[in-house]
């Protein structure tokens, strides 16, 4: 926002991860008469967020961090009623999203874990985020060979071009370079509706212009 953020950001709130609550925290938010609610918060308190401002009958456009847009350990718990219309991003697939039912990555995963995670929440998307974690470490020490040195170990992470992985989204691949260390910098927004998250508009990649 640059110059134009001390007139555009009203109040900001910082919670202590040993609370138990931070309902006092969006109550003071809503008093601000805020029309923008960007939620930067861990699961267990993003999820109470949501509740506590559906039931404050506050309306603002809620921009919900990635982090905590999973349906399974926050939308659900905090209600899906509450949820419509709250817009996050995502670069992976949701594994409660439905039109992923068929799709051979997810196929995939669901494998792996019959076999090793049987019992696992599988509606918690970061497991998908997991598995892709691992399916890329596999790919570098693979590139390694015979190899494993710390040196060539930082080489190949470092040497990673357009890398698609069956859990991330269409279009969004892994890029590393010896400058530039974060293997994804591209995402696509999503709003929830139903009982699912809806994405919509273009891949957005932060390196594009930068």
């Amino acid at each position: 926002m640059g110059d134009k953020a001390v007139s555009m950001i009203v109040a900001e709130e910082a919670f202590d991860v040993s609370e138990p609550s931070i309902d006092s925290h969006i109550v003071k938010l809503k008093a601000t008469g805020a029309e923008v609610f960007f939620d930067v918060a861990t699961p267990k308190f993003a999820a109470q967020a949501i509740k506590k401002v559906a039931e404050l009958g506050w309306k603002p456009l809620h921009l919900l961090s990635y982090v905590s847009a999973s349906i399974g350990s926050v939308i659900k718990p905090a209600g899906f009623d509450n949820a419509q219309g709250i817009i996050s991003a995502a670069y992976f697939k949701d594994p409660n999203d439905q039109r992923w039912k068929d799709d051979a990555g997810l196929k995939e995963l669901n494998a792996f874990l019959d076999a090793y995670l049987p019992n696992v929440n599988r509606s918690d998307t970061l497991i998908v985020n997991g598995y892709n974690i691992a399916q890329l470490l596999v790919v570098v020490l693979r590139q390694c060979g015979d190899d494993l040195t710390r040196e060539n170990v930082m080489k190949q992470a470092a040497s990673i071009k357009g890398l698609e992985l069956g859990g991330l989204l269409p279009g969004i691949k892994v890029n590393t370079s010896a400058t530039d260390f974060a293997p994804i910098s591209a995402v696509q927004l999503m709003k929830f509706k139903g009982e699912s998250w809806e994405r919509f508009g273009d891949i957005i990649d932060g390196d594009v212009g930068g």
